[in-house]
């Protein structure tokens, strides 16, 4: 018999396997070199105004995102706040449609990329702080691994959708006129579709926090600014959240850059063309969602903390076998091992920050979360490039990652975590040691 929680817990991870799509569609494979390959004057102009929209959207989400997440701590509802947030990405994703290969449409794609990404990274800090309320006492480690998962199939096969149902085929389906890139751009169209599609269930089988005492929301927005305020001012920082967002900080810069920067170190160091990047990235998403979904399993059984510190030493370890790999066989053989230990780093964190959180701050915590992984997210990739062009090599620059993740991996040694593996926070996550 499936019960309510387990509906909830099967609801709440289609929403990272509908979501999944936008960023591997979108921003990372397809959408993307669109815009610098077709839309923008030339390929270097194309990356540098992509690059500038996706650190615009990045200083939005790092302010606004703690602040919405305390707003709606004081509601004592997250579900209408995803709503709003997951539709906005996708009509803005959906609106992407109408960008033609044309330089005339530069503006209009970057202003609607950097909405809907705003609206996904939102979507995010309410969907993540759900995770509390969705998994059974014990299991929330594996339910953040499934959930990630999810997410990483979900991309995947909507990328595979993508690329052989519309970008690839031929001929063209539903009359799409390739001389206006009419095949490329309806894969937003899909995104939009699969999103709105996957995560109507999150909405119909996970029920909202009943325990949650709300205020109207004038009263919230003034509230939830003073509590956000209060929280920053009282953080200690020697506390566990404080360490482990900055703990965070670091290694979620490492991880960034390592998902930017792979397909180029691919092609430049081991003359991989399109097709081999395309079926690698394939391959390494693969692997980090099955990597994700087994070590839920060793989250809830060894503690989150200790899962990533794993996953760590694991991505420290073949991301170095990667830089000194003498050929394209090596190379795979150590971006596969790095993908099993990509997926778990992420999912493990989300849990991790999830027991930290006190429970009536849990969206304003994750806002927090968010702010972590997106506030230094240039520091990764301009260290890299200053490495490569110092040393006039892709190998000494990719070498940079290793060290953001050693230094992530030093400071989440002294994070503290909650001695209750079951589903409750430390009363004293924000405090420093006595």
């Amino acid at each position: 018999m499936v019960t309510p929680q387990r509906r909830a817990v099967v609801g709440w991870c289609l929403y990272d396997w509908a979501n999944s799509a936008f960023p591997t569609v979108v921003s990372t494979f397809v959408f993307a070199a669109y815009f610098t390959k077709g839309v923008a004057a030339n390929e270097t102009e194309g990356t540098y105004l992509w690059g500038n929209a996706t650190a615009i959207a990045a200083v939005g989400i790092a302010i606004l995102s703690p602040m919405l997440g305390a707003i709606a701590d004081r509601t004592g509802r997250r579900k209408p706040w995803l709503a709003a947030c997951t539709i906005v990405c996708i009509l803005a994703t959906a609106a992407l449609w109408t960008v033609l290969p044309d330089p005339d449409y530069i503006l209009r794609a970057l202003v609607l990329v950097v909405i809907a990404t705003l609206g996904f990274e939102f979507a995010n800090v309410f969907y993540n702080a759900m995770l509390p309320s969705v998994a059974p006492p014990g299991r929330m480690g594996r339910v953040s691994g499934i959930g990630w998962g999810c997410g990483y199939a979900g991309g995947l096969v909507c990328l595979v959708v993508a690329l052989f149902g519309l970008v690839k085929a031929e001929p063209p389906p539903f009359g799409l006129d390739p001389d206006t890139a009419e095949p490329v751009r309806a894969t937003v169209l899909l995104v939009a579709i699969w999103f709105a599609v996957f995560a109507l269930p999150t909405f119909l089988l996970v029920p909202e926090d009943d325990k949650a005492a709300g205020e109207p929301l004038g009263q919230a927005i003034a509230d939830g600014c003073r509590q956000l305020w209060a929280t920053l001012r009282r953080l200690d920082p020697r506390s566990p959240v404080a360490r482990f967002l900055v703990a965070h900080m670091l290694y979620a810069d490492g991880l960034t850059t390592l998902f930017t920067f792979g397909g180029i170190y691919a092609a430049g160091t081991f003359g991989m063309d399109f097709s081999e990047i395309i079926v690698f990235g394939i391959a390494l998403n693969l692997t980090a969602g099955a990597g994700a979904m087994a070590f839920g399993w060793i989250d809830d059984w060894i503690g989150p903390k200790r899962a990533i510190l794993a996953a760590l030493v694991g991505l420290i370890l073949f991301g170095a076998l990667a830089l000194v790999a003498p050929d394209k066989t090596w190379f795979w053989i150590a971006g596969m091992a790095l993908g099993t230990f990509m997926g778990p780093a992420q999912a493990a964190s989300r849990t991790l920050m999830a027991k930290l959180a006190p429970p009536e701050q849990s969206a304003e915590m994750f806002g927090l979360y968010a702010l972590s992984g997106k506030a230094t997210n240039f520091a990764g990739p301009l260290t890299l490039g200053w490495a490569t062009l110092l040393f006039d090599s892709q190998r000494a620059g990719m070498a940079t990652i290793l060290a953001f993740l050693v230094v992530g991996f030093l400071l989440l040694l002294t994070v503290r975590e909650p001695l209750n593996r079951g589903a409750g926070p430390d009363a004293d996550s924000l405090k420093g040691p006595a």
